[in-house]
């Protein structure tokens, strides 16, 4: 017997079923996935309503797609409040429309799961028949891996690229062996910065695990929920989320520490996947002119040096990165839109866009911080 369902939450799935697919993506688990949903902060009242598929054969789970009803484009770091306006001014509704993503999470990874490509299609297959029936305006897949993107062709969706900057390990001993990889210029600039933060008597630590005491989470969601505030947003995430998280997936988490004269001032959370570190979020106390970029990139890439991790990927946009050693890399979305007429205007809009977003990190390529070129796979996903 098969079946394809769709859920109104991930507990609704046996973990071990779940996470068998994920292929233990912390970001993509049933426990990331679940604390978000069961602390409140994606459901339907934040605009995220879940609407996972699954596929089941003969009692056993074969594949399913992460799901959610989307009544706004906040959280998803892919940029279409113009396509939505459009639909608006033509007396037309853009929302609800159906993401698959990994809610306020901007990291690349696995989107369409199952252990055979014939399942995966159908998974996607039925996504596109939920979005008819319940009369979505659209279909989002965000952030999805480059071997995905054969099945998304094939389905008929769009292509929109984008760029993120991330660093590539090429095997340094150390910190001074990164640093002797740059040009002169960013390597007097990074020392400069490191000495002002250090002389500022600044110290950091890295947390993990159970070293990650509630004192420090609870310091760490206050920077966080600051950093919203600051910029006059209420913070997505609740303080019981990453209490949950730190729960379940507590080795998965890294905090860079912050202290001045053993007080914690600022700190910035990442998490681990393998040999991977995605940076997520950070925050501070107190100023300290040169304290973000030091917690949130050199902190993060010395970690990856000491840890012998390949890639640290720094999070969306922020050209600024590419000073601290972050390359640009290509990261994808796909969009089916089921007005022909639209499509038609947005299929259009993504060639144009295409061809700016080429030169753009043809640009960035040449104003590379490094004496010499990496290898080609720094500069793509």
């Amino acid at each position: 017997m098969e079946e394809i369902i769709c859920l109104d939450r991930i507990a609704r799935v046996p973990a071990k079923d779940w996470d068998a697919l994920a292929q233990g993506h912390p970001l993509l688990s049933h426990a990331y996935l679940d604390a978000l949903e069961s602390t409140h902060c994606a459901v339907a009242r934040t605009g995220w309503q879940p609407q996972h598929l699954v596929l089941r054969r003969n009692g056993a789970v074969h594949a399913a797609m992460p799901l959610y009803a989307k009544h706004h484009s906040w959280g998803e770091y892919v940029f279409d409040h113009a396509w939505a306006n459009a639909f608006s001014r033509y007396g037309m509704d853009y929302y609800p429309k159906l993401v698959s993503a990994i809610p306020f999470t901007p990291v690349p990874g696995p989107r369409v799961l199952g252990y055979d490509q014939n399942d995966r299609a159908l998974i996607l297959e039925a996504a596109k028949r939920l979005m008819k029936e319940q009369r979505y305006s659209s279909l989002h897949v965000l952030f999805p891996r480059e071997e995905e993107h054969g099945l998304l062709e094939d389905a008929g969706l769009l292509f929109r690229s984008n760029v993120q900057f991330h660093w590539l390990n090429a095997g340094y001993r150390d910190m001074d062996a990164f640093f002797a990889a740059l040009t002169q210029t960013k390597r007097k600039k990074l020392r400069q910065d490191r000495k002002r933060i250090h002389e500022a008597g600044v110290r950091f630590r890295w947390l993990s695990g159970s070293d990650i005491t509630s004192e420090v989470l609870r310091f760490m969601y206050l920077c966080y929920a600051q950093t919203y505030i600051q910029h006059g947003n209420a913070p997505y995430l609740n303080i019981e989320f990453f209490e949950r998280l730190h729960d379940r997936l507590a080795d998965s988490l890294v905090i860079v520490l912050a202290e001045r004269r053993d007080v914690p001032i600022a700190a910035a959370l990442n998490i681990r996947h393998q040999d991977r570190l995605f940076g997520r979020y950070w925050g501070c106390t107190e100023h300290v002119p040169g304290l973000h970029f030091e917690a949130c990139y050199v902190q993060g890439i010395e970690y990856s040096i000491t840890h012998g991790i390949r890639v640290f990927e720094g999070g969306a946009q922020g050209e600024h990165k590419l000073s601290r050693g972050m390359l640009p890399v290509r990261t994808w979305s796909a969009h089916w839109i089921d007005d022909p007429v639209f499509g038609r205007a947005i299929a259009d809009f993504l060639q144009r866009e295409s061809l700016l977003i080429d030169e753009y990190v043809e640009d960035l390529v040449a104003h590379s911080p490094f004496r010499q070129p990496l290898p080609a796979e720094g500069f793509k996903h």
